[in-house]
């Protein structure tokens, strides 16, 4: 009979441990736009996007409004952002695993003066 108990007690904490799981985000977007010292957007400047678990990198060109986009991200996972145009970089960013938004945004600032 304890037996039993214990595989129901068991069971359930599974279904528990599960269900708490079916709301976390399965992947998630990162976002943003690279502008220059003036707050206009650089177009065609390259983002760079490292896993920092693998050390693999991704690159984005950004568009004529400065945009970029990173689908299919993995929300356990930390990722360093930066860009780079004309022998300029941005600061390196963090997208933290700690944040559970299924859509992030960071802007990136490269000062090109």
């Amino acid at each position: 009979m304890l037996a039993v108990s214990v595989m129901v007690a068991l069971v359930a904490l599974s279904a528990v441990a599960v269900g708490a799981n079916k709301n976390a985000p399965v992947s998630r977007t990162l976002t943003g736009q690279v502008m220059d010292h003036s707050g206009n957007p650089v177009s065609d400047a390259i983002v760079y996007l490292k896993d920092t678990k693998t050390l693999a990198v991704k690159s984005y060109i950004t568009s004529k409004d400065g945009a970029f986009r990173f689908p299919a991200l993995s929300p356990n996972i930390d990722y360093e952002v930066y860009a780079q145009v004309g022998g300029h970089r941005s600061e390196t960013k963090t997208l933290s695993s700690f944040d559970s938004r299924p859509q992030a945004v960071i802007n990136l600032k490269i000062d090109t003066r």
